[in-house]
């Protein structure tokens, strides 16, 4: 079995020897063997563990939470995410912002956004579009929340050192779902700053030297493509966010 040094692992991994010690010190996440003399020793194990504490970092879990996260596996399975969303809805049921406050805050607690974002808060907005009755209702009142939630973070992220870049809306309808990919970039180490409005173009040029990011929904179109290479030529820094990157 092959054993590797701290500054090795820190090396291989991408974290900060600092970070290795305080990971196991304070939050128990890791324990690596020991040298005769002393030494932190880790195993191909361990850096497998250290790969999946990263993960949950980077989809948003802080980081005195992602122990109980690894103790118990892996996340939710399909029919726990089924599970969750029929929560939300019968929250929403009640139409009470306070209650449907406390239910959100709940599952950011346990679950990463990106996961929440793409399998409890995406479906059941989905669901209740469906609807053009009292879910119209509903869905505005979840939106109103999530939004909120959306703002919030993106606040705290701006007290933190990360990257800061402008998100735009490329040609899209739903103005929310703009909301939730700020947030869920907030959670990626982005401090974001939403412009509010889609726009037809982005207008690059009126940004020299800020990176911006564009989301178009599922997938920009060809001719979108094309117009973002057109610009990435030019030397803006623009790139495609999410979905619409592929």
């Amino acid at each position: 079995m092959a054993f590797y040094s701290i500054g090795e692992v820190a090396e291989r991994c991408g974290i900060n020897p600092v970070t290795l010690r305080a990971w196991q010190r304070r939050y128990g996440l890791l324990k690596p063997q020991r040298s005769e003399g002393g030494h932190r020793q880790f195993d191909d194990e361990d850096l497998k563990r250290i790969e999946e504490i990263k993960r949950w970092i980077e989809r948003g879990v802080p980081v005195g939470k992602v122990k109980a996260l690894l103790d118990q596996e892996k996340g939710p399975e399909p029919g726990d995410w089924h599970t969750l969303q029929e929560e939300m809805l019968s929250t929403l049921r009640q139409v009470s912002p306070a209650k449907l406050r406390i239910k959100i805050n709940t599952f950011c607690q346990l679950h990463p956004v990106d996961a929440l974002i793409d399998n409890v808060f995406e479906p059941v907005r989905q669901i209740l579009s469906l609807d053009h009755t009292t879910a119209r209702v509903m869905c505005s009142l979840l939106d109103g929340i999530l939004i909120e939630h959306a703002v919030s973070s993106l606040s705290q992220s701006r007290a933190k050192a990360g990257r800061d870049a402008l998100l735009i809306g490329w040609s899209i309808a739903d103005r929310t779902r703009l909301w939730l990919e700020a947030w869920r970039l907030s959670q990626r180490g982005w401090r974001i700053d939403v412009f509010a409005e889609p726009l037809e173009l982005p207008h690059p040029e009126f940004f020299p030297g800020q990176q911006i990011l564009v989301w178009g929904g599922e997938a920009l179109s060809p001719e979108q493509h094309l117009q973002l290479s057109h610009w990435q030529k030019q030397g803006y820094a623009i790139t495609a966010h999410g979905a619409a990157a592929g």
